[in-house]
């Protein structure tokens, strides 16, 4: 599997190292804004969705009938974009917006400010919800973004740099990335790559169809290689509106997430000097590996035939496989015998 390597970063955040994986591959750089404000400015679809032959407007129409969806929130170290998801005043937004926070300042496209609490988070697919009085808000219309297209036209709407209510456009670029947000971060399975601009503030809007529907929730901006920093013009990632969805329901019913989708080995591991593997620290009592007989001391260098070098490298792999599934991981005992053992992957916990 041919790899490429980018440097990325969280504009107004940290950097990070991201692979883009060929076939089901990606990159990025969280959104988010630590500042403070500088200007004043969820139903779900069974319909078009964002999809070829969908009931398109003009971006004036679409921009009109989704920006008051989008508000602006507010932490005590930072800034960023969220969406209304329900008439009862669930916002969902990025597990990185809300950082440690609990209670929010969150400030709609009309202006008025309102109180919000944390309902729950997930960082794994950087997705959170948020609650305000609901009130008078408009639910944004969430799309089923399987069927976006190559090509399709986008719109980005949020607050970057504190700019509320800005308004950025381009196309879908890729689909079904699979983007390691860092060190620290997490890796997003099937991740919408679009050259709509998303800049520090746009973390946890809205990307939005020509239909008027929500497609995904801009993220992460990549960083030229080679760079100090500077952006990489025309690359940027959003979290599909499918995999919000699965997430966000979720915290909203009960403030925690159930059942992820996402495959798990059940490893806390580490990298290794010599890059050639990543060392099992502490094995969760019952889970996959532990079953298959992978226990502290041992070297995992490849899971499914792909290569596991670092431990950003294991959870692509894994964002790429599902729980149930049964694969071969390669592993080197600490005694130096080499064994490949099947492991059926269990789901990431919430």
């Amino acid at each position: 599997m041919m790899r490429q390597r980018d440097r990325v970063r969280h504009p107004g955040g940290w950097p990070a190292v991201l692979a883009i994986v060929a076939l089901m591959a990606g990159a990025a750089s969280i959104a988010c804004e630590t500042g403070t404000a500088s200007s004043s400015p969820s139903t779900t679809s069974g319909g078009s969705t964002g999809g070829a032959g969908a009931q398109e407007g003009t971006s004036v129409e679409v921009v009109k009938e989704v920006s008051p969806s989008v508000v602006l929130i507010q932490t005590s170290s930072g800034l960023g974009s969220g969406e209304v998801y329900d008439s009862q005043g669930h916002i969902v937004t990025n597990a990185h917006v809300v950082g440690d926070a609990t209670s929010f300042r969150v400030t709609t496209s009309a202006g008025k400010v309102l109180q919000g609490t944390l309902t729950g988070t997930f960082p794994p697919d950087d997705i959170a919800v948020i609650k305000v009085d609901g009130n008078g808000l408009k639910p944004a219309r969430f799309g089923d973004s399987s069927r976006l297209q190559v090509g399709q036209a986008v719109l980005a709407i949020g607050n970057p740099l504190g700019l509320v209510g800005s308004v950025t456009s381009g196309i879908v670029s890729a689909l079904n990335r699979v983007v390691s947000e860092g060190e620290g971060g997490g890796t997003l399975p099937d991740a919408i790559q679009t050259s709509a601009p998303i800049n520090p503030g746009n973390s946890g809007g809205a990307l939005v169809s020509m239909a008027s529907e929500v497609v995904g929730i801009p993220t992460l901006g990549a960083v030229s290689p080679g760079s100090s920093g500077a952006p990489a013009p025309g690359i940027g990632f959003a979290i599909s509106s499918n995999r919000a969805r699965v997430i966000a329901d979720q915290l909203v019913q009960g403030g925690r997430v159930t059942n992820s989708r996402r495959a798990y080995l059940g490893v806390q591991a580490a990298n290794t000097d010599g890059g050639k593997g990543v060392v099992v620290v502490q094995v969760v009592p019952g889970g996959p590996a532990a079953q298959a007989g992978i226990g502290p001391g041992a070297l995992i260098t490849a899971v499914d035939g792909k290569p596991t070098p670092t431990t950003s490298q294991l959870s692509e792999v894994l964002a790429g496989l599902s729980p149930g599934q049964t694969v071969p991981v390669a592993v080197v005992q600490p005694n130096g015998s080499r064994a490949t053992v099947s492991v059926t992957l269990g789901p990431l916990p919430g």
